[in-house]
C-alpha cells in the first residue's frame, strides 16, 4: 500500500523563474530582468507564491537581488525549456498570464 502511494505522490518539477520589473513602478513598457533563479514546485501557482512570499519581506530577499519588492505590474517569466515559457503579471486581481510582445 505505502508503495503504491508514493508512485502516486507527484514530484516538485524544477522551474527557471525570472523576475521582471520596469524602472519605475507603475510604467506600463520598458520592462527588463531583474532576477533570474531555479526553483521546486508542484505548480505555475506554486512557484509563483513562492516569489511572491520571498520577494516581499526583507528577510528573506537573496543578498544578490537589488531590485524593489515584487509588485503590481511585475512580470514573473516561467521557462519549461522545451515545454515553453509562461508570463504572469501581477495584477489588482491576483497574478493572470499574459502574452508578451517583442516591445515589452
Amino acid at each position: 500500500m505505502l508503495m503504491t502511494f508514493k508512485r502516486l505522490v507527484k514530484r516538485p518539477l524544477k522551474y527557471e523563474i525570472t523576475i521582471m520589473q520596469t524602472p519605475n513602478p507603475g510604467d506600463r513598457n520598458g520592462y527588463r530582468q531583474v532576477y533570474k533563479m531555479s526553483l521546486k514546485g508542484h505548480s505555475h501557482s506554486d512557484v509563483i507564491s513562492q516569489v511572491f512570499r520571498n520577494f516581499n519581506v526583507s528577510d528573506r530577499l537573496p543578498k544578490d537581488f537589488h531590485a524593489r519588492y515584487v509588485g503590481t505590474r511585475d512580470i514573473i517569466l516561467i521557462d519549461e525549456g522545451t515545454r515553453g515559457k509562461y508570463y504572469y503579471k501581477l495584477l489588482s486581481g491576483g497574478w493572470k498570464p499574459v502574452q508578451l510582445h517583442s516591445h515589452v
